[in-house]
């Protein structure tokens, strides 16, 4: 088995106001350019990297949304809703789960959502209460089961086209991944001898872990040094959790050394059912790390280029 090592290290990146880049003329080539990293958005809460995809919703913007791989559906802000001229329908009437808690808010019907080859028809969009780092809204997974997402880090791209059933190229890693709920991405990993299933959220802004992950890795180590965190979500919920050093997070043929996550009993494994087998978000504090991640639903496989090491 190939090993890689990826490093830990919080993304904490400072974003100086830049002018908005005017729309891109033709939507195959949709991207966001700017003088710094535009996937790069600072928050109030943290300072992890987000990935934002530009779209066009009813024909109007692109606004920029966070491609959200642990997120079932789409959501826009209400700024986003009063630049398209919507009206709050149905008030309340639609849940929105995040990982921290959920909510009841208002939606509003778009005729369409476009960015790169996915099209998606009529919807309603719920109302998210939290702009996710100064974004407008969520991408969600709705309408990628054919699709292909390259996101390169490196040169601030994004592209989200149909899957031509590509291998993966020269310098990249393959990792097989389940579909769990529809299209969350699951990986079967290992951390400290503990088998875990890895859910890739590129919308989550730090890597989480169950109370039945915590309960395993404690039957295997001595007590785990704990630093009290607050998480909160989209909802604007707030859970209180333990951050701790983990032991080697093993996905594939990547190994990520000392990983640091959050423990808590978090209501989006509730929500999903998965409190009694150990389980873990892998966030962006781990995945804004990679130069390249292709996300190939079609194939159901991540294809992964990580960044060469400094004199390596």
């Amino acid at each position: 088995m190939i090993v890689y090592v990826l490093p830990v290290a919080l993304l904490l990146l400072k974003t100086q106001a830049v002018e908005e880049p005017a729309p891109p003329p033709q939507l195959q080539e949709l991207t966001v350019t700017a003088a710094e990293p535009r996937y790069v958005a600072p928050t109030r809460r943290d300072r992890i990297g987000r990935i934002w995809a530009p779209v066009l919703i009813n024909g109007q913007g692109p606004f920029r949304l966070v491609l959200d791989t642990g997120a079932t559906n789409s959501a826009v802000t209400a700024k986003v809703a009063e630049a398209l001229g919507k009206t709050l329908d149905y008030p309340g009437t639609i849940t929105l789960q995040g990982a921290t808690g959920s909510v009841k808010v208002p939606a509003i019907l778009v005729d369409s959502m476009e960015v790169g080859e996915l099209l998606m028809e009529p919807k309603r969009l719920p109302i998210v209460p939290d702009a996710l780092g100064g974004a407008e809204g969520i991408l969600g997974t709705e309408g990628l089961g054919d699709k292909r997402i390259t996101i390169e880090f490196r040169h601030d791209r994004i592209t989200i086209m149909r899957s031509r059933n590509e291998r993966a190229g020269p310098g990249f890693v393959t990792i097989p991944i389940k579909f769990m709920r529809g299209r969350l991405l699951v990986v079967d990993g290992w951390l400290g001898g503990v088998r875990v299933k890895a859910i890739i959220d590129t919308g989550g802004q730090s890597t989480l872990g169950n109370l039945a992950l915590r309960d395993a890795l404690a039957g295997r180590r001595s007590a785990l040094p704990a630093v009290p965190d607050q998480v909160i979500g989209a909802t604007l919920d707030i859970q209180i959790g333990d951050r701790v050093s983990t032991p080697a997070l093993a996905m594939g043929d990547i190994v990520v050394r000392n990983p640091a996550m959050t423990f808590a009993d978090f209501s989006i494994f509730k929500h999903w059912k998965m409190t009694d087998e150990p389980a873990m978000l892998v966030g962006m504090d781990v995945l804004g790390l990679i130069e390249t991640l292709i996300i190939d639903y079609r194939r159901r496989e991540l294809q992964v280029r990580l960044r060469r090491l400094q004199g390596t």
